[in-house]
């Protein structure tokens, strides 16, 4: 039986859905954390009261890169999950470590992956930095590492290119989209979240892959997102070294201001990585691109014609 659970990044996509699990099976968290569930919010927002409203919940409102905010903010914590980036780990790790935390979860990147210098070396600074400092507090430390995140209109990245596929008559690709990525649905995160916090015997100290639950080539999602609204998809392939050349040029021109290089090249980098770890020691089972998309292009769907609508008033 602990104290209390710390949980920056809820009002998150993945970190909404980890806030309905928690709900769900609010008796065991309120044995496990007696003492509460603490939220770190950056600002004020209407509802956030009611993100945990059946927990004794203490909302803190500060910046993760202040360090006065979190050492106030992780008093009395026993656990911390940090679901609201990597760029705030070095942050939060050494604030847990100064706060005599018993047990860090934190929600990072399977970028450390990337070839590309620029994309993965960072990552996996952050991700040593984390490792040195939970070691140094004897901290139960779990890393999992999240595919491309999609299932909302809000996500950033399949929204991006359902809108795409939507307005344009033809779709711009690379090398013909002809590589395999693995998107996971933010509600599947979600259940891993829980799954992983209530499971600490065996996911304490593992690191975790959570991809989605197939591998598809990006020409195939963008079919099936053309398929959901009615379009023909019609591609205009540009060959890797044409585009690569284009991004050489514009960081030229702006005298080395914009660099698209090496977002070209990951552009063509395949993403996929196997989740067994996950599913093994806690059931992982994500669901397929195919079966989760089609939520998605009908949320934007209804979005678009609410928008249509009001500007008509």
């Amino acid at each position: 039986m602990y104290e209390v659970l710390a949980i920056t990044g809820i009002t998150g996509k993945s970190g909404r859905a980890f806030a309905r699990f928690l709900t769900e099976h609010k008796d065991i968290i309120k044995e496990m954390f007696p003492g509460g569930i603490r939220l770190l919010l950056h600002t004020e927002r209407p509802g956030d009261k009611d993100i945990l409203s059946h927990f004794d919940t203490e909302i803190m409102y500060g910046d993760l890169e202040d360090e006065r905010f979190l050492s106030e903010a992780f008093l009395g914590v026993d656990t911390v999950f940090h679901i609201a980036g990597i760029h705030w780990s070095r942050q939060v790790a050494t604030a847990a470590a100064g706060n005599f935390i018993r047990r860090m979860i934190a929600v990072h990147t399977t970028g450390i992956y990337s070839k590309y210098k620029e994309a993965g070396e960072e990552y996996r600074n952050i991700d040593d930095f984390v490792y040195m400092m939970c070691k140094s507090k004897n901290i139960i430390l779990t890393i999992l590492r999240p595919t491309m995140i999609y299932g909302t209109v809000t996500d950033g990245n399949v929204a991006k290119f359902i809108k795409m596929v939507d307005r344009l008559p033809f779709m711009p690709v690379v090398n013909n989209a002809a590589y395999e990525l693995q998107p996971v649905h933010y509600a599947d995160l979600g259940r891993a979240y829980f799954a992983v916090l209530v499971n600490e015997e065996v996911t304490g100290g593992h690191d975790y892959i959570l991809s989605g639950g197939e591998e598809i080539m990006l020409r195939d999602m963008l079919i099936e997102m053309g398929a959901y609204l009615s379009k023909k998809m019609r591609f205009v392939n540009v060959p890797f070294p044409i585009a690569y050349c284009g991004a050489l040029v514009v960081y030229l021109l702006s005298f080395t201001k914009v660099d698209l290089r090496e977002k070209v090249q990951r552009l063509c980098e395949p993403r996929v990585y196997p989740h067994e770890e996950a599913s093994r020691d806690f059931g992982y089972s994500p669901r397929t691109f195919r079966s989760a998309i089609g939520d998605e292009v009908r949320e934007y769907l209804e979005l678009a014609d609410r928008t249509k609508k009001s500007g008509r008033r």
